[in-house]
């Protein structure tokens, strides 16, 4: 996409954007609808060509947040669920002096030097610890330790060891009540964090 066309982009984002909150996915369909990201194919789209639509909207959207904050106009508030314009705050303003996101997205060099391979561990690296517990998690740590674990650890593991201690450390069989209740502390943060 040419500077032309992010600048006519800013335009148009500039008479559409308001205080109604609207998706990232909505905003890229109405964009598709002005005859934006002509390059997307339909569903389903490539990840590559996703992550170049999400690169350049977000692009123009920090471009147009400067631009409202320069004229103290408005505040766009910029997140994947929720583009919307709020009154402008010169305090808000004042306090988002570093922003490394902006700073991202307003380098096209990091659109140009991320190609399908990049997109793609970054996808993967996302599923891969949204479905694992966090495992550097202080409090899973301290709690796996109770129990003489360490991570990686599966559930079963956990249950089974949890038996064995408990039996262990019952006051009913001579265990100490305390070691007892630490054990059930520790399995109920386990439980928590699963």
């Amino acid at each position: 996409m040419v500077s032309d066309e992010l600048k006519m982009m800013s335009a148009w984002l500039h008479s559409f954007l308001s205080p109604e909150p609207i998706s990232e996915y909505e905003l890229i369909a109405q964009l598709k609808e002005q005859g934006f990201f002509a390059f997307l194919p339909p569903p389903p789209t490539p990840t590559h060509a996703l992550f170049c639509a999400h690169f350049l909207l977000f692009h123009v959207l920090y471009t147009v947040r400067d631009q409202l904050r320069l004229a103290q106009s408005a505040e766009l508030r910029i997140s994947p669920l929720a583009i919307q314009l709020h009154p402008y705050q010169s305090e808000v303003s004042a306090l988002c002096k570093v922003d490394p996101l902006r700073d991202y997205y307003l380098d096209l060099d990091n659109l140009h030097s991320t190609g399908e391979a990049e997109v793609d561990a970054l996808i993967n690296a996302f599923w891969k610890k949204f479905a694992q517990p966090e495992q550097d998690d202080p409090a899973r740590v301290l709690a796996l330790a109770q129990l003489g674990l360490k991570a990686p650890v599966t559930n079963e593991q956990i249950r089974r060891r949890y038996k064995e201690r408990v039996m262990q450390h019952h006051p009913d069989r001579g265990g100490d009540e305390q070691q007892l209740q630490a054990l059930n502390h520790a399995m109920a943060v386990l439980k928590a964090n699963v």
